[in-house]
């Protein structure tokens, strides 16, 4: 009876140990899930180069994140880490690069310009007593102004002494995993074993009553801050590293996935808990996944669907363990419980290789196959002139019997990046890249030119590397095409607008300058104004709105896409199309459409289907070794009223 008793008492504390031992470590019990999970649905998943692509596409983030860790554990909120890393990149490659500054001084006044944007932040909330969240979402908007600002809305070339950290070491470990490394011991040690970082829990767990307990809270809120933005300052220089240049609109939307690491590491938005580890177990869940995801050749729109999930429930996890009584994720624990953690990591880890290594026998003599892959990354899949381009891809790739994969990079160069490192590192026969921006593109195609891996590039080229083939409509051709169209229907005199494409682009610069190229022909045309409306509908609606407050008598518009052209048609109204001309660019189904109606005057249209089209059978042909021409270029069209109707795209 009593040996029963014994027996029942002893797998109960088993059952219950597991599980607390689950509880507690939810995010590291997630990320050995995803890495069994990928390993066992994709053969190209567990390889070297694939693990140390996760790395660096983690590294970024997980430096974003470690910084935001400080401030949520304080139980504040930081919105502005993306922009601020954007602008200490800008501020470090402007200084540098267009004002001889000496680089090592070019990297303080970046560093400086991440602290500066902290304390202004933590100034605001201590001092100002603004939320946090309106604060850094001010800050979030005044930093992406500043680096559009200096940078004139165009990357800057980096420093070739600092790209280095964009490389590798001994052309295998690379150098952001490295730096991530490092920046996350700097965080650990700052959390656990530093006065600041005792503060930041005091004043997380309980604001009040560390103020009572002698704590001067609003110092070290400014500290706290600052340090926010010297990890934002360190993540901006690695990653305009990793591109070659500083891209102003970079790190667009990083702090949410940075938030979203540090909670799904465990930290709590309330505060008082979260460590560095776990910030970093979280950075590196949300790179498996989307590295995964790609390899799966899963849409990029439900790639954020899965996110967001994945976010939901870490969150739910975090409500079960405190209800469940689990030990709270806290950093400086004494005693035992760093070598407890220690034995955590390490079994999970002789778990993991166990799992995977026995996974890995599925795709054993799968590797070979006859049907050609390819990939081919868009730079966005929200506007329908990409969509056009990737319809005629896929068109053409069933025709020809070509396994394609296609992502989206949501107009994020960082993003692409990645997309075409996971394309390399999965041994795709060949490569399609439609560039966010010609510049940033270029490492991530010349590591597919060390691979032995054929790249066309689409619409845009690539700078600063080899691509096998450029299939493009020429776009200053285009913009002098457009300029010269609403001219000559004025009559040569007139005052026209300018709705540009989005900064930082170069489809957007391009097209700017044939615009202002056609224009130089007619000195009677007037342009009383150009604003950017990031190739949106909506964007262009509004700034057409705001346009005609200030010049009413405006005769002329010329759109860089059909998109903002329609935004424009809809904020003119009746006069579209009468007293009023607008002119678009790509030629798109709703622009023909308005152009048949008489609202669109006329559309500079690319016959994206054929880009598409043409793209994949050059592909094929490089692939195949066949004689590929080096510029392919798919012939611009004016299409108006009088031809819309014999044009198909």
């Amino acid at each position: 009876m009593a040996a029963d008793t014994l027996k029942s008492t002893t797998g109960a504390g088993g059952a219950a140990a597991v599980r607390r031992l689950l509880l507690d470590n939810g995010a590291l019990t997630a990320l050995i899930v995803l890495v069994v999970a990928m390993s066992a649905l994709s053969g190209d998943f567990l390889t070297t180069d694939n693990l140390l692509n996760v790395g660096v596409q983690a590294a970024v983030t997980a430096i974003l994140a470690f910084g935001v860790t400080f401030v949520i554990v304080s139980a504040g909120i930081d919105l502005s880490v993306g922009s601020v890393a954007a602008l200490s990149a800008t501020v470090l490659a402007w200084s540098a690069t267009s004002h001889g500054v000496p680089v090592v001084v070019a990297v303080v006044l970046a560093v400086a310009t991440g602290i500066a944007a902290g304390l202004v932040n933590g100034f605001l909330i201590a001092y100002g007593k603004l939320p946090p969240f309106i604060a850094t979402l001010a800050m979030l908007s005044v930093a992406r102004g500043l680096s559009l600002v200096i940078s004139e809305g165009s990357p800057i070339a980096f420093p070739a002494s600092v790209s280095h950290l964009g490389d590798t070491l001994g052309g295998r470990l690379p150098v952001p995993v490295l730096v991530m490394i490092v920046m996350g011991l700097i965080a650990a040690f700052v959390l656990g074993r530093t006065y600041i970082g005792r503060s930041m829990y005091a004043i997380g767990g309980n604001e009040e009553a560390a103020r009572l307990s002698g704590l001067r809270v609003k110092k070290q809120k400014l500290a706290i801050y600052a340090l926010s933005g010297v990890f934002a300052a360190a993540a901006g220089i690695v990653l305009a590293s990793r591109l070659s240049s500083a891209q102003p609109q970079a790190a667009d939307g990083y702090e949410l996935d940075a938030i979203a690491a540090v909670v799904i590491g465990g930290a709590s938005l309330a505060g008082g808990t979260g460590k560095a580890s776990g910030t970093l177990i979280g950075a590196l869940i949300l790179a498996v996944l989307r590295n995964g995801l790609n390899l799966l050749s899963v849409s990029a729109f439900w790639q954020q669907v899965v996110i967001g999930v994945v976010i939901a429930l870490a969150v739910l996890l975090d409500t079960l363990r405190r209800k469940a009584g689990a030990t709270p994720v806290a950093a400086g624990a004494s005693g035992g419980g760093g070598g407890k953690q220690a034995t955590t990591y390490a079994l999970a880890a002789v778990v993991t290789v166990a799992i995977v290594g026995a996974t890995s026998f599925l795709h054993s003599g799968n590797s070979s196959s006859s049907t050609p892959k390819m990939g081919l990354s868009l730079s966005t899949l929200n506007n329908p002139f990409f969509v056009q381009i990737r319809a005629g891809a896929q068109a053409e790739a069933k025709k020809l019997g070509v396994d394609l994969t296609v992502t989206d990079a949501q107009n994020d160069a960082s993003q692409q990046a990645n997309q075409l490192q996971n394309f390399t590192s999965s041994s795709l026969d060949a490569i399609i890249v439609n560039p966010v921006d010609s510049d940033a593109a270029s490492n991530s195609v010349e590591a597919a030119d060390k691979a032995k891996i054929p790249v066309i590039a689409v619409d845009r080229g690539v700078n600063k590397a080899t691509v096998d083939a450029l299939v493009a409509s020429d776009n200053v051709a285009g913009g002098e095409l457009a300029a010269k169209t609403v001219a000559e229907k004025l009559g040569g005199k007139g005052k026209i607008v300018i709705l540009q494409g989005q900064a930082g682009t170069s489809a957007a610069r391009e097209r700017a300058e044939g615009f202002a190229r056609g224009l130089e022909a007619y000195p009677g045309i007037q342009v009383v104004a150009q604003q950017p409306a990031d190739f949106d509908r909506t964007k262009g609606l509004d700034v057409m709105s705001n346009l005609l407050q200030a010049h009413p008598d405006v005769q002329g518009v010329i759109a860089a896409n059909d998109e903002m052209a329609l935004g424009a048609i809809k904020a003119l109204g009746s006069k579209a199309g009468t007293s009023v001309q607008v002119v678009g660019f790509d030629g798109t189904p709703d622009g023909l459409e308005a152009v048949a109606a008489g609202t669109l005057y006329a559309s500079v249209a690319q016959q994206p289907t054929q880009l598409g089209r043409i793209a994949v059978d050059n592909a094929l042909k490089g692939l195949e070794g066949k004689k590929v021409e080096e510029t392919v270029k798919v012939p611009v069209k004016v299409v108006t009223k009088e031809n819309v109707a014999g044009f198909s795209g």
